[in-house]
């Protein structure tokens, strides 16, 4: 149903989706659809949010070597055309729905965030960075390193359309280490 969600997403267009058009799509009735989902912000932010159940922060032994292979990950990912789809129409509707704003928040940006405290963690514990001494700080920088992560690269992918290289990603990383790890 989350695949079927994107696909007619990506053909449709937001405003062209409806519940019927994903439950053909999908095989099923609609009243299935509703039972799961009240109504189509649901839905599709659920079926956007599934498209980011595969990234993992790796501990390949450094926090360079995390984060290259991370933003490859999220790069990939970004690349495909159905996540393109997907992202746009849901960003472009949450500008004019507070409520479904809170809802992507809630279901893609903030469970994400477990891959940046992942990798500081992994980080403190090899001593690359310092161990956090203020929880609020942590928490702060936890979202601003997020920012500028899934900023940078979706807008790259998603706005600029340049492609990210092997190269891009080695000098973004060091563009973000260096006040990281200058203390």
């Amino acid at each position: 149903m989350l695949d079927a969600t994107r696909e007619a997403l990506a053909e449709l267009g937001w405003g062209g989706l409806t519940m019927g058009h994903v439950a053909s799509r999908a095989g099923v009735a609609k009243t299935t659809l509703y039972r799961r989902w009240p109504s189509k912000n649901e839905l599709v932010v659920d079926a956007v949010a599934s498209l980011f159940d595969d990234l993992v922060m790796p501990d390949l032994g450094s926090l360079r070597a995390d984060i290259e292979a991370v933003v490859g990950q999220f790069a990939d990912l970004l690349a495909r055309p159905e996540t393109q789809a997907a992202l746009l129409a849901l960003f472009a509707e949450g500008t004019r729905d507070p409520q479904l704003r809170r809802r992507i928040r809630e279901a893609i940006v903030d469970p994400q965030k477990h891959l940046v405290r992942q990798g500081r963690a992994a980080a403190q514990a090899r001593g690359e960075l310092e161990a956090d001494t203020d929880t609020g700080s942590a928490c702060e920088e936890v979202d601003i390193i997020f920012d500028t992560i899934a900023g940078t690269v979706e807008h790259r992918v998603l706005v600029s359309g340049e492609p990210i290289t092997p190269e891009w990603i080695r000098r973004f990383t060091d563009l973000l280490l260096g006040p990281l790890t200058t203390g």
